[in-house]
């Protein structure tokens, strides 16, 4: 390893508390202070297949974010596939998995200036076939930055817990970053905290406001997670999502609930309200669309002649056998992922961790 190398591991209390998007926005800030950086993800557990390859989605997301040139398999190296939990329970042996995290991480960061390395999950993931996040911190030689949600009392317990398996594998936690802090609480969550883990001998190196459009899916992602059958093209597929409307007013009620960025569920025998519900889009295409997109329920089509009708406003339409209820209850229960093809969202990122997050001191102390 060069001497110049400098690298930190990020992990998080839990899963889903913005680890991904806070990395993706501390490797942009890196890339503005040093010229070749790489990164890693050393145990992946959500993966797809690439050229015969099992390359997990966070490695895959930096790779189209930052056009990234290195190998996925030095990338992500190791992605755990169904079952492997049972049979290395059977049969423990990491040794060849060891040896695999260590030459990727030499192959990685030969030439380079820096290595940003994600975990997965909290301290512990991987515990059961002996590469948790600590473990595979304390392989690498990593020190780590852990990602925790907006709060105070939960948020410092849980940040306590993680730093004690960090440091019973003798793992140094360099701070933490605290995610999505509600706005109009802002300064009294930041401000707690700071002073709650300096008590316990902790730094806080940034405190991340929530920005709600982040966590507003795309027709494309809500499509995906629902199934059904495609009505219309993949036009207006990137059109967010803030509010769902289901259809069970009369059609006056109706225009005066559309808002922008909708996602309109009813049965297609609703004519009245599906009509209602085109005004925004066939009136004054200026206007930023009111519905994102329609999904048609309990397995009902529409009449031919309204259907040609939708097709001209370029919503993107899916029809479903589920009820509206059910629909709206998944769309409700949704884990929204940062995507590659989200720029705006991924910029939002970008500028979040530039702004409040102390890029330059966490680079000093490595």
């Amino acid at each position: 390893m060069s001497n110049r190398l400098k690298s930190f591991f990020v992990a998080a209390t839990r899963q889903n508390d913005g680890k991904t998007m806070t990395s993706l926005g501390l490797f942009s800030a890196i890339l503005k202070r040093f010229k070749n950086v790489a990164y890693m993800k050393p145990v992946g557990q959500q993966y797809l297949v690439v050229d015969d390859k099992k390359v997990d989605k966070d490695a895959l997301l930096f790779q189209h974010v930052y056009d990234l040139k290195d190998d996925f398999s030095h990338m992500s190296p190791i992605a755990v596939p169904k079952g492997f939990t049972q049979s290395y329970i059977d049969k423990p042996n990491n040794e060849q998995a060891v040896a695999t995290l260590k030459q990727s991480h030499e192959i990685l960061t030969k030439d380079k200036d820096f290595l940003v390395v994600e975990g997965t999950g909290h301290a512990g993931v991987g515990s059961v076939f002996d590469l948790s996040n600590a473990a595979v911190a304390k392989l690498l030689r990593l020190k780590v930055i852990l990602v925790s949600l907006g709060g105070i009392g939960r948020s410092i317990d849980e940040l306590m817990l993680n730093k004690a398996v960090f440091d019973l594998h003798g793992v140094e936690v360099l701070g933490v970053i605290i995610n999505k802090i509600q706005e109009d609480k802002y300064e009294k969550i930041s401000s707690y905290v700071k002073k709650g883990l300096e008590r316990q001998g902790v730094d806080v190196l940034g405190c991340i406001p929530f920005v709600p459009m982040l966590t507003n899916p795309t027709i494309e992602t809500i499509f995906e997670k629902l199934g059904g059958e495609l009505m219309s093209s993949k036009v207006g597929f990137n059109n967010r999502v803030e509010k769902c409307l289901i259809g069970d007013m009369v059609p006056h009620d109706a225009l005066s609930q559309l808002e922008p960025n909708t996602l309109f569920i009813v049965p297609a025998n609703r004519e009245g309200l599906v009509m209602a519900a085109l005004c925004g889009n066939l009136l004054d295409s200026e206007l930023v669309y009111y519905v994102s997109g329609i999904v048609f329920t309990c397995g009902k089509i529409l009449h031919p002649r309204i259907l040609e009708l939708v097709k001209r406003t370029h919503i993107p339409m899916l029809l479903v056998e589920e009820d509206s209820f059910t629909v709206a209850n998944k769309i409700t229960h949704m884990l929204v992922k940062l995507r590659s093809n989200e720029p705006d969202k991924i910029k939002t990122v970008q500028n979040l961790v530039e702004q409040y997050v102390d890029v330059d001191g966490i680079c000093e102390r490595l």
